[in-house]
């Protein structure tokens, strides 16, 4: 296998996809930390609608998820291109990823509290559609989320970091920092909060090789945040 090829692919991926959304979201947490307002009494939205129109809306909103799953489909394709294929989906995977939701999600937003009580993260909120219409749009964007990050954070990249000899432990690591760097825009917390993820999640992938159970399990947090918002509000 050519390391160099590797070298640039992976470069190019990275700044394509999670990699520059990373660098994005540090300068996003620095612009927030030299602000007068404490990070806690500050906000982001996770979606807002993108049109007045419903349909332009419900467009544009599956437009922006679709590059986010040609991002996972990219990854896919270039591990073929070398004769590397990922495990197919199986039913076991469905418990699998519900399981790992339960490890990650409900500790996940006891941490979310605790952080926005001391004052390491902003108030998330997961999206503001005005009505029970925006279920659909979030549902989108959960699989979309969990099928993009799953496929090239975990899936590619770990195994695309493996063909250079790096020991389990620093391919974990780089993993699972890369997943935190995305997720600063929400604040310090949000980025300690998804590299604990990135741990479970990639030891997972190292464990039983398998990407499927990550993409169930991150779309079950997403979904459930998402949707349960909609209908109660504020936790």
């Amino acid at each position: 296998m050519d390391l160099k090829r590797l070298k640039w692919e992976i470069g190019i991926v990275l700044t394509v996809t999670f990699g520059l959304s990373g660098m994005k979201s540090i300068l996003r947490l620095i612009d927030a930390l030299l602000k007068p307002e404490a990070l806690n009494e500050q906000q982001v939205t996770l979606y807002s609608p993108q049109s007045a129109s419903l349909w332009l809306d419900y467009g544009l909103q599956l437009c922006s998820a679709t590059a986010l799953i040609s991002w996972g489909l990219l990854a896919l394709y270039l591990l073929a291109g070398d004769g590397i294929k990922l495990p197919a989906f199986r039913r076991p995977d469905i418990w699998h990823g519900m399981a790992l939701a339960a490890i990650i999600g409900v500790p996940g937003l006891a941490f979310y509290f605790g952080a926005l009580q001391l004052g390491l993260t902003k108030e998330v909120i997961p999206s503001d559609f005005p009505s029970l219409w925006g279920i659909p749009v979030v549902l989108i964007w959960s699989f979309a989320n969990a099928f993009g990050e799953e496929v090239v954070v975990v899936g590619w990249f770990m195994t695309r970091l493996k063909s250079f000899g790096l020991p389990a432990w620093a391919i974990l690591a780089l993993s699972a920092v890369l997943r935190g760097s995305y997720h600063l825009y929400q604040g310090i917390s949000g980025g300690i909060g998804n590299i604990i993820m990135g741990v479970v999640y990639g030891y997972y992938f190292q464990r039983f090789a398998k990407v499927w159970p990550l993409v169930i399990g991150h779309f079950l947090i997403d979904a459930i945040a998402f949707v349960g918002y909609t209908f109660i509000g504020p936790f």
